[in-house]
Protein backbone atom coordinates (compact mmCIF):
# COMPACT_ATOMS: atom_id res chain seq x y z
CA UNK A 1 0.00 0.00 0.00
CA UNK A 2 1.50 3.27 -1.18
CA UNK A 3 1.79 5.69 1.27
CA UNK A 4 -0.02 9.17 1.52
CA UNK A 5 2.34 12.26 1.25
CA UNK A 6 0.77 14.21 3.87
CA UNK A 7 2.95 13.20 6.83
CA UNK A 8 3.06 15.81 9.55
CA UNK A 9 5.60 16.43 12.06
CA UNK A 10 5.49 16.96 15.62
CA UNK A 11 6.63 20.05 16.86
CA UNK A 12 7.85 18.32 20.43
CA UNK A 13 10.06 15.87 19.00
CA UNK A 14 12.87 14.32 21.46
CA UNK A 15 16.90 14.21 20.08
CA UNK A 16 15.88 11.50 17.76
CA UNK A 17 14.86 14.17 15.62
CA UNK A 18 18.65 14.96 14.87
CA UNK A 19 20.63 11.64 15.97
CA UNK A 20 20.16 7.87 15.05
CA UNK A 21 18.04 7.64 12.45
CA UNK A 22 16.56 10.90 12.20
CA UNK A 23 19.17 13.29 11.03
CA UNK A 24 18.38 16.61 10.11
CA UNK A 25 17.30 17.19 6.21
CA UNK A 26 19.32 19.46 5.13
CA UNK A 27 21.96 16.58 6.16
CA UNK A 28 19.81 14.17 3.52
CA UNK A 29 20.06 17.08 0.88
CA UNK A 30 23.63 17.26 1.14
CA UNK A 31 24.37 13.96 0.79
CA UNK A 32 22.95 13.65 -2.75
CA UNK A 33 25.19 15.81 -3.88
CA UNK A 34 28.18 13.36 -2.77
CA UNK A 35 28.32 11.98 -6.09
CA UNK A 36 31.68 9.22 -4.97
CA UNK A 37 28.30 8.13 -2.01
CA UNK A 38 25.85 8.08 -4.90
CA UNK A 39 27.75 6.59 -7.70
CA UNK A 40 29.13 3.90 -5.77
CA UNK A 41 26.03 2.97 -4.24
CA UNK A 42 24.28 2.75 -8.20
CA UNK A 43 27.24 1.19 -9.19
CA UNK A 44 26.42 -1.26 -6.75
CA UNK A 45 22.74 -1.60 -7.40
CA UNK A 46 23.36 -1.95 -10.99
CA UNK A 47 25.58 -5.08 -10.74
CA UNK A 48 23.99 -6.83 -7.26
CA UNK A 49 20.05 -5.99 -8.34
CA UNK A 50 17.95 -7.84 -11.18
CA UNK A 51 14.70 -7.16 -12.70
CA UNK A 52 12.20 -8.86 -10.79
CA UNK A 53 13.98 -8.94 -7.24
CA UNK A 54 12.38 -8.23 -4.26
CA UNK A 55 14.11 -5.81 -2.50
CA UNK A 56 13.92 -3.86 0.80
CA UNK A 57 15.82 -0.47 1.71
CA UNK A 58 16.09 0.48 5.43
CA UNK A 59 15.95 4.09 6.67
CA UNK A 60 15.65 5.59 2.89
CA UNK A 61 16.13 9.00 3.61
CA UNK A 62 15.35 11.23 0.50
CA UNK A 63 14.78 7.21 -1.90
CA UNK A 64 17.15 7.83 -4.28
CA UNK A 65 18.85 4.39 -3.37
CA UNK A 66 15.41 2.70 -3.68
CA UNK A 67 14.67 4.71 -6.90
CA UNK A 68 18.03 2.86 -8.26
CA UNK A 69 16.42 -0.65 -7.40
CA UNK A 70 13.42 -0.03 -9.00
CA UNK A 71 15.02 0.95 -12.26
CA UNK A 72 16.30 -2.05 -12.46
CA UNK A 73 12.98 -3.91 -12.14
CA UNK A 74 12.84 -4.50 -8.54
CA UNK A 75 10.06 -4.45 -6.77
CA UNK A 76 11.45 -2.12 -3.74
CA UNK A 77 10.07 -1.83 -0.28
CA UNK A 78 11.02 1.58 1.20
CA UNK A 79 11.43 2.14 4.99
CA UNK A 80 11.79 5.22 6.92
CA UNK A 81 11.05 6.23 10.43
CA UNK A 82 11.15 10.08 10.26
CA UNK A 83 7.45 10.87 8.86
CA UNK A 84 8.83 14.51 7.34
CA UNK A 85 11.40 12.02 4.97
CA UNK A 86 8.60 9.86 3.85
CA UNK A 87 6.39 12.95 2.72
CA UNK A 88 9.83 13.79 0.72
CA UNK A 89 10.25 10.61 -0.45
CA UNK A 90 7.14 10.25 -1.95
CA UNK A 91 7.23 13.10 -3.74
CA UNK A 92 10.42 12.53 -5.20
CA UNK A 93 9.46 9.01 -6.15
CA UNK A 94 6.19 10.54 -8.17
CA UNK A 95 8.68 13.15 -9.79
CA UNK A 96 10.26 10.39 -10.98
CA UNK A 97 7.86 8.31 -12.15
CA UNK A 98 9.04 5.37 -9.96
CA UNK A 99 5.39 6.04 -7.51
CA UNK A 100 4.45 2.34 -8.55
CA UNK A 101 8.12 0.72 -8.69
CA UNK A 102 8.07 1.45 -5.03
CA UNK A 103 5.86 0.74 -1.90
CA UNK A 104 6.76 3.74 0.42
CA UNK A 105 6.56 2.46 4.62
CA UNK A 106 6.29 4.52 7.36
CA UNK A 107 8.16 2.51 9.99
CA UNK A 108 10.24 2.35 12.53
CA UNK A 109 13.34 0.25 10.16
CA UNK A 110 14.14 -2.08 13.93
CA UNK A 111 11.23 -3.50 14.15
CA UNK A 112 10.27 -3.48 10.13
CA UNK A 113 9.44 -7.53 9.19
CA UNK A 114 8.74 -7.48 5.08
CA UNK A 115 5.57 -9.94 4.24
CA UNK A 116 7.50 -12.38 1.60
CA UNK A 117 11.05 -12.84 1.34
CA UNK A 118 13.70 -10.34 0.46
CA UNK A 119 16.60 -11.05 -1.99
CA UNK A 120 18.42 -7.86 -1.13
CA UNK A 121 18.56 -5.04 1.76
CA UNK A 122 19.81 -2.03 1.24
CA UNK A 123 20.90 -0.02 4.68
CA UNK A 124 22.87 3.10 4.44
CA UNK A 125 22.94 5.13 8.19
CA UNK A 126 26.33 4.64 7.76
CA UNK A 127 28.43 7.30 9.44
CA UNK A 128 32.55 7.13 10.59
CA UNK A 129 33.07 4.29 13.05
CA UNK A 130 29.25 3.09 12.73
CA UNK A 131 29.03 5.83 15.81
CA UNK A 132 26.26 8.18 15.48
CA UNK A 133 24.06 6.35 12.85
CA UNK A 134 22.45 2.97 13.76
CA UNK A 135 23.49 0.91 10.87
CA UNK A 136 24.63 -2.23 12.90
CA UNK A 137 21.56 -2.08 15.63
CA UNK A 138 19.15 -1.58 12.55
CA UNK A 139 20.78 -4.45 10.23
CA UNK A 140 20.81 -6.80 13.64
CA UNK A 141 17.57 -6.16 14.82
CA UNK A 142 16.50 -6.56 10.75
CA UNK A 143 17.90 -9.83 10.77
CA UNK A 144 16.33 -11.02 14.35
CA UNK A 145 12.92 -10.17 12.80
CA UNK A 146 13.81 -11.74 9.61
CA UNK A 147 14.56 -14.91 10.88
CA UNK A 148 11.94 -15.32 13.11
CA UNK A 149 9.32 -15.20 10.34
CA UNK A 150 11.72 -16.84 7.42
CA UNK A 151 14.40 -18.93 9.19
CA UNK A 152 15.56 -20.47 5.62
CA UNK A 153 16.54 -17.53 4.06
CA UNK A 154 19.19 -14.84 4.33
CA UNK A 155 19.16 -11.83 2.29
CA UNK A 156 22.25 -10.13 0.79
CA UNK A 157 22.68 -7.07 1.70
CA UNK A 158 24.58 -3.90 0.47
CA UNK A 159 27.14 -3.18 2.22
CA UNK A 160 28.46 -6.71 2.62
CA UNK A 161 31.16 -5.43 5.14
CA UNK A 162 32.43 -2.46 6.85
CA UNK A 163 36.27 -2.29 7.57
CA UNK A 164 36.90 0.01 10.91
CA UNK A 165 40.46 1.73 11.02
CA UNK A 166 43.00 3.59 13.21
CA UNK A 167 45.73 5.61 12.75
CA UNK A 168 48.30 7.91 14.93
CA UNK A 169 48.65 11.23 13.67
CA UNK A 170 49.40 14.88 14.47
CA UNK A 171 46.86 16.95 14.55
CA UNK A 172 46.70 21.05 14.20
CA UNK A 173 44.23 22.50 16.72
CA UNK A 174 45.71 26.02 16.00
CA UNK A 175 43.07 28.44 14.65
CA UNK A 176 44.99 31.52 14.20
CA UNK A 177 46.90 31.45 17.35
CA UNK A 178 44.06 30.02 19.20
CA UNK A 179 44.47 26.54 20.56
CA UNK A 180 41.42 24.35 20.87
CA UNK A 181 41.69 20.48 20.80
CA UNK A 182 38.63 18.94 19.15
CA UNK A 183 36.80 16.09 16.97
CA UNK A 184 36.82 17.07 13.37
CA UNK A 185 35.69 15.14 10.66
CA UNK A 186 37.80 15.43 7.43
CA UNK A 187 37.25 14.37 3.41
CA UNK A 188 38.48 10.65 3.11
CA UNK A 189 41.33 11.70 1.15
CA UNK A 190 44.95 11.22 2.63
CA UNK A 191 47.47 14.22 2.63
CA UNK A 192 45.44 16.67 4.92
CA UNK A 193 47.53 20.14 4.63
CA UNK A 194 46.97 20.24 9.07
CA UNK A 195 47.21 16.98 9.39
CA UNK A 196 50.95 15.05 9.84
CA UNK A 197 50.62 11.08 9.25
CA UNK A 198 52.68 9.21 12.17
CA UNK A 199 51.64 5.57 11.19
CA UNK A 200 49.79 3.34 8.73
CA UNK A 201 45.94 2.97 9.19
CA UNK A 202 45.31 -0.66 10.92
CA UNK A 203 42.16 -2.12 11.18
CA UNK A 204 40.44 -2.83 14.33
CA UNK A 205 37.00 -4.48 13.31
CA UNK A 206 35.69 -5.72 10.12
CA UNK A 207 31.41 -6.17 9.46
CA UNK A 208 30.03 -8.52 7.65
CA UNK A 209 26.44 -7.80 7.75
CA UNK A 210 25.74 -11.62 7.58
CA UNK A 211 27.39 -12.49 10.43
CA UNK A 212 27.25 -11.48 14.50
CA UNK A 213 27.59 -7.74 14.29
CA UNK A 214 29.36 -6.59 17.24
CA UNK A 215 28.88 -3.49 19.42
CA UNK A 216 31.71 -3.18 21.65
CA UNK A 217 35.61 -3.40 20.51
CA UNK A 218 38.02 -4.29 23.30
CA UNK A 219 41.45 -4.99 21.87
CA UNK A 220 44.49 -3.32 21.66
CA UNK A 221 45.63 -1.94 18.71
CA UNK A 222 49.21 -2.40 17.15
CA UNK A 223 50.75 0.63 15.02
CA UNK A 224 53.88 0.72 13.47
CA UNK A 225 55.58 3.92 13.46
CA UNK A 226 56.65 5.54 10.09
CA UNK A 227 57.41 8.96 11.29
CA UNK A 228 58.80 10.12 14.44
CA UNK A 229 56.32 13.16 16.09
CA UNK A 230 53.94 13.56 18.88
CA UNK A 231 50.88 11.87 18.48
CA UNK A 232 48.00 14.70 19.64
CA UNK A 233 45.39 12.61 18.00
CA UNK A 234 43.63 9.33 16.88
CA UNK A 235 42.03 9.45 13.05
CA UNK A 236 39.41 6.81 12.31
CA UNK A 237 38.26 5.63 8.94
CA UNK A 238 35.25 3.35 7.57
CA UNK A 239 35.65 2.26 4.35
CA UNK A 240 32.68 0.25 3.37
CA UNK A 241 32.71 -2.76 0.34
CA UNK A 242 29.42 -2.49 -1.13
CA UNK A 243 29.52 -5.14 -3.52
CA UNK A 244 32.36 -7.78 -4.37
CA UNK A 245 32.72 -8.85 -7.99
CA UNK A 246 34.04 -11.97 -8.04
CA UNK A 247 34.62 -12.35 -12.07
CA UNK A 248 36.29 -9.00 -12.21
CA UNK A 249 38.19 -9.64 -8.60
CA UNK A 250 37.20 -6.57 -7.05
CA UNK A 251 35.11 -4.72 -4.65
CA UNK A 252 32.79 -1.79 -5.40
CA UNK A 253 33.61 0.28 -2.14
CA UNK A 254 32.86 3.76 -0.53
CA UNK A 255 34.64 5.52 1.93
CA UNK A 256 33.06 7.40 4.98
CA UNK A 257 34.85 10.75 5.88
CA UNK A 258 37.37 10.23 8.71
CA UNK A 259 36.83 11.37 12.45
CA UNK A 260 40.04 13.36 14.32
CA UNK A 261 39.76 12.39 18.18
CA UNK A 262 42.18 14.46 19.95
CA UNK A 263 43.83 12.90 23.01
CA UNK A 264 44.03 14.35 26.64
CA UNK A 265 47.95 13.59 27.11
CA UNK A 266 49.71 13.66 24.11
CA UNK A 267 53.08 11.41 23.63
CA UNK A 268 55.72 11.50 21.46
CA UNK A 269 56.43 8.34 19.15
CA UNK A 270 59.73 7.48 17.14
CA UNK A 271 60.04 5.62 13.87
CA UNK A 272 60.12 1.67 13.61
CA UNK A 273 58.81 1.37 16.76
CA UNK A 274 55.29 -0.06 17.89
CA UNK A 275 52.74 1.76 19.10
CA UNK A 276 49.82 0.41 21.23
CA UNK A 277 46.20 2.14 22.06
CA UNK A 278 43.66 0.19 23.98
Amino acid sequence: MQYPPTATVSQNQSDESTLGQYIPLLYHYNMLQDDDRVGSFLQAIKFVIQPGMNVVELGGGTGILSSFAARQGANVTYVERNPELVSIAYGFLDKNGLKANVDVVQCDAMSFVPESPVDVVICEMLHVGLLREKQAQVIEAFKANYKSRFPNHTPQFIPEVTMLLAQLINQSFDFHGFHAPLPMFQAPVMGQSRTTELSKFQTYANIDYQELIPHRFEQGIHFQIELPGTVNAVRFATQNILAVNMAEQRAITWPNQCLVLPIPSPFHVHSLTFSQLD
